[in-house]
């Protein structure tokens, strides 16, 4: 039962961490160019759209940390089984 249990969880923590870092890698910041001259709402769109991605990236990590973990507990798991 536990080791279905992990099985899914890896799964599932997987795929959401394919999908953010999809999500993650969707949005880009637009490019400027030297001749254009910037304002203040200019710059905040752009720290704006950097901090969006960087907290998209962040999540994309967690995830990605999360299915390592509950893979490293299957592993630990099983290399206990197989040792007893």
């Amino acid at each position: 039962m536990l080791d279905v249990l992990l099985d899914l969880l890896a799964l599932v923590s997987a795929l959401v961490a394919a999908w953010l870092w999809y999500r993650a890698s969707n949005h880009s910041v637009r490019r400027v160019s030297k001749h254009e001259e910037l304002n203040a709402l200019d710059l905040n769109r752009i720290i704006t759209a950097i901090n969006r991605t960087q907290a998209m990236n962040r999540r994309a990590a967690i995830a990605t940390a999360v299915s390592a973990v509950v893979i490293a507990c299957k592993f630990a798991r099983d290399l206990i089984a197989a040792m007893l």
